[in-house]
């Protein structure tokens, strides 16, 4: 008989480079305006001020190549190249210059945003939750091993639309570090193996349509592809 009463959903998760195993995705962290250039386009002045996050559910990961629904409720649908770190272990009050030691792999990911609904609840003081943590709001590529490339601190990441470029920078202009973000994130609650963090986007983000073709890079990193449906 099972412990149930239905049987549980499969577990979310992501490929990873090279191997026949998947990541188990447990939480998805996201830091934002962690860029300059991006936090002036919203109308934020940037500074060192105690990180924000948000978070998005687990299974709103999308493998690259993945074509994706418009999502509903939105006229306006944003794309977001971010580095995404995937950890393999966790911790509560995580020192800064140990916490790179908790990342199994990194990726290219994607944080669809809908923005019209975002702006119009930061307008009434409202949680934003639902323009940022809808389904398939969170495509990512392959993962790639930090046993492999390393923790990648500077780089090219970028996205094109339908092979125009939209977003341009590079890892080195990222306001927190990979490592301070986990840091800060488990000062808030307990890491753990499977989570997901998404590190920030460079200024550009902008609007995407139905039969758009989005290509986000990181130099050393790899790729995410999604087509819009």
């Amino acid at each position: 008989m099972s412990d149930y009463i239905f049987p549980p959903p499969p577990p979310a998760s992501v490929a990873i480079d090279s191997d026949t195993r998947r990541f188990p995705v447990r939480r998805i962290f996201c830091i934002a305006l962690n860029y300059a250039a991006h936090a002036r386009e919203m109308g934020k002045e940037p500074d060192r001020e105690a990180p924000f996050f948000f978070t998005k559910p687990a299974d709103a990961v999308v493998d690259s190549g993945a074509t994706i629904p418009y999502p509903s409720l939105t006229s306006d649908l944003h794309h977001e190249i971010e580095l995404v770190a995937a950890l393999g272990a966790g911790g509560s009050d995580i020192p800064a210059d140990k916490a790179l030691a908790c990342v199994y792999a990194y990726a290219a990911g994607i944080d669809l945003t809908r923005r019209d609904m975002q702006s119009a609840a930061r307008k009434l003081g409202r949680p934003w939750d639902f323009s940022k943590g809808f389904d398939n709001s969170a495509p990512i590529g392959v993962l790639r091993p930090a046993a492999t490339i390393g923790h990648p601190d500077r780089g090219r990441i970028s996205l094109t639309v339908n092979g125009v470029l939209r977003q341009e920078g590079d890892l080195s202009d990222l306001i927190w570090k990979t490592g301070e973000i986990i840091a800060a994130l488990s000062r808030h609650v307990a890491l753990a193996p499977g989570d997901l963090v998404f590190t920030g986007t460079p200024a550009g983000v902008g609007p995407l349509v139905a039969g758009d073709a989005a290509v986000g890079e990181i130099e050393g990193v790899g790729e995410v592809r999604l087509r819009v449906g």
